[in-house]
């Protein structure tokens, strides 16, 4: 069960299981809440806390099997995209822009984004995506609050 959680039902066996990962994320999140925020802050507080405590089990149990942050866990990329896009008005640019700032911050891994994968175990593997998600959301916000999206 925890493998098929940490590959997100099998994406993380595909070449480019990252960016696979994102862009179904992506697909998802755009099919679910076109053209509007899905949640208020509360339930996507709930939501965004259940899906990091599920994928640093996941990643935690796997970790003995595969060794640390294997190409194959793939649910910290889903979890990351989800930051970026929380309480995020979604429109086809924005999601765009979003994917693409993701992965560059994800691949890059600046601004204290490649420390947090010093983390140990799951926590390490899920909070280097959660700060590049961070990143992902300040920079879509401003570029909103700025009129750029």
């Amino acid at each position: 069960m925890f493998k098929l959680i940490a590959t997100v039902l099998g994406i993380g066996y595909v070449k480019g299981g990252g960016t696979v990962a994102a862009v179904a994320c992506c697909l998802l999140l755009y099919l679910v809440r076109p053209g509007g925020v899905l949640l208020h802050l509360g339930p996507a507080a709930l939501l965004t806390g259940g899906l990091l405590a599920l994928g640093t089990l996941a990643a935690q149990r796997v970790e003995g099997a595969w060794g640390k942050d294997s190409y194959r866990v793939v649910i910290d990329e889903v979890a990351g995209m989800w930051v970026g896009m929380l309480l995020v008005p979604l429109t086809g640019p924005r999601l765009l822009v979003g994917l693409v700032l993701f992965r560059f911050f994800d691949i890059v891994k600046p601004l204290f984004i490649r420390k947090m994968e010093q983390l140990p175990g799951g926590v390490g593997v899920m909070m280097d995506d959660v700060l590049a998600g961070v990143y992902t959301n300040l920079l879509l916000h401003a570029g909103m609050y700025l009129g750029y999206l």
